[in-house]
C-alpha cells in the first residue's frame, strides 16, 4: 500500500510517502522558523500562509522524489487537529481536492496519535507502552495499549514544554525556536549552578505544569539585571532546562512503574533534546525499564508519520467523505 502524508498542524509543512507502512520513500519538510523568529513564537495568520505558498512544491518535491505519481497512490493521510485551524484547513482542502480530482480515498488523522506511533517507523516494540508526548503544543501522557487504544494519563496544566522552551529563550535573548538554542547552550553549562523549582502534583495524578518554573527564571533574570546575569547564560539554560527535564521524566516513570509497564515512548519535538535521552535513558535502566525514541527528525512534526497512522485506518477500511472538517481541539 503506497500512502501520501500531509501534515500542516502548526508551522511545518510537509509531506512524505509510505509503502507498505515501513518503508519511507519521502519526507520533506518545509520549516517556518525564520519566519517566526522574529516574534519569538509562532503567527498563526503568517503560518496559514506559508502554508499555502509551500504545500504545493513539498506535495510535488515528495512524488518525485519517492518516483511515483498520484495515480499510483493507494490512499492520503492529513492531519485534521488539533494544532491551528488556518494552517490545518490549508492540509485538508489540499487533500480533498487531490481526492475529488482522482477519486482516491483519503483518512484524516490526529496528530496526537501520528506522534504515539512515529516509533514504528525504525522500530517493532511491542504493546504496551507509555508514551510521553512533549513538544511546543502539547505534553501528555498516554498508555497505548494498540494502535487506536489509547488511555490518557495525564497533560500539563499550563504551558506545555516546548513553550516554556521558548518563553525562556526570548526573556534571554537566545533566538527562536528556544528547545533547539537552549540545548546547545547548556552543554556548556553547570545545570546545578540556580536551583529553580520543580513542580509537584497530587498524588495518584501524571499532570504536568511548567508555568512555576517559567515564572522562576524571569523572576531570576529581573533580580540580577542583564548585566548580572548575561555571563550565566549557559548556566541558567542548563539549570532550566534540568528542571523541565526532571518534571517530564519523574512522573513517566511513576505511571510505568505503577501501571506494571515496562517500555516507554518518548515523542514529540522536546523528544529530540539530547539531555530528556540523556537522564530517561539513565533512570528506565536503574528501574529495569526499555525506552525508544525516534531520531530527531521523526519526533518533530513531519508527513511519514501521518502517512503511517493513515496506513493502519486505510488498511482497516476507514475512509473519510467531504464533510470531514478541520478540529483545532481535536483530542485522543
Amino acid at each position: 500500500m503506497l500512502v501520501l502524508g500531509v501534515e500542516t498542524s502548526c508551522d511545518d509543512t510537509a509531506a512524505a510517502v509510505l509503502l507498505n507502512g515501513r518503508t519511507v520513500l519521502a519526507n520533506l519538510v518545509s520549516s517556518q522558523d525564520a519566519v517566526h523568529g522574529p516574534y519569538g513564537g509562532v503567527v498563526p495568520e503568517l503560518a496559514s500562509r506559508q502554508h499555502v505558498q509551500h504545500i504545493l512544491p513539498i506535495l510535488d518535491g515528495a512524488l518525485q522524489k519517492a518516483g511515483v505519481g498520484l495515480k499510483d497512490l493507494d490512499g492520503i493521510a492529513v492531519t485534521r487537529g488539533p494544532g491551528l485551524v488556518g494552517s490545518l484547513l490549508v492540509g485538508l482542502s489540499m487533500v480533498k481536492g487531490i481526492s475529488f480530482r482522482w477519486g482516491m480515498p483519503y483518512v484524516g488523522i490526529n496528530h496526537l496519535e501520528a506522534h504515539l506511533l512515529a516509533i514504528f517507523l525504525e522500530q517493532d516494540i511491542p504493546f504496551p507502552y507509555v508514551a510521553l508526548l512533549a513538544s511546543g503544543g502539547h505534553t501528555l501522557l498516554y498508555l497505548v495499549r494498540n494502535i487506536g487504544e489509547y488511555l490518557h494519563l495525564g497533560g500539563t496544566r499550563d504551558d506545555a514544554a516546548g513553550e516554556a522552551y521558548d518563553k525562556v529563550a526570548k526573556m534571554m535573548n537566545l533566538g527562536y525556536p528556544g528547545g533547539k538554542v537552549i540545548d546547545q547552550l547548556a552543554r556548556n553549562g553547570n545545570p546545578k549552578a540556580v536551583s529553580f523549582p520543580r513542580s509537584r502534583m497530587k498524588k495518584g495524578t501524571y499532570d504536568f505544569s511548567f508555568s512555576g518554573l517559567k515564572t522562576a527564571v524571569l523572576q531570576y533574570l529581573k533580580a540580577r539585571g542583564k548585566e548580572g546575569w548575561e555571563g550565566q547564560r549557559a548556566d541558567i539554560a542548563a539549570s532550566f532546562q534540568e528542571a523541565v527535564v526532571d518534571m517530564l521524566v519523574a512522573p513517566t516513570l511513576r505511571a510505568a512503574r505503577e501501571l506494571g509497564v515496562s517500555r516507554i515512548v518518548l515523542s514529540g519535538g522536546v523528544a529530540a533534546n539530547s539531555r530528556l535521552r540523556e537522564k530517561m535513558l539513565e533512570k528506565t535502566q536503574e528501574e529495569g525499564m526499555e525506552v525508544y525514541f525516534p531520531s530527531p527528525g521523526l519526533c518533530t512534526d513531519n508527513g511519514a508519520m501521518i502517512a503511517l497512522a493513515g496506513y493502519h485506518w486505510l488498511e482497516r477500511g476507514h475512509r473519510d467523505d467531504f464533510r470531514l472538517n478541520a478540529d483545532a481541539d481535536l483530542t485522543l
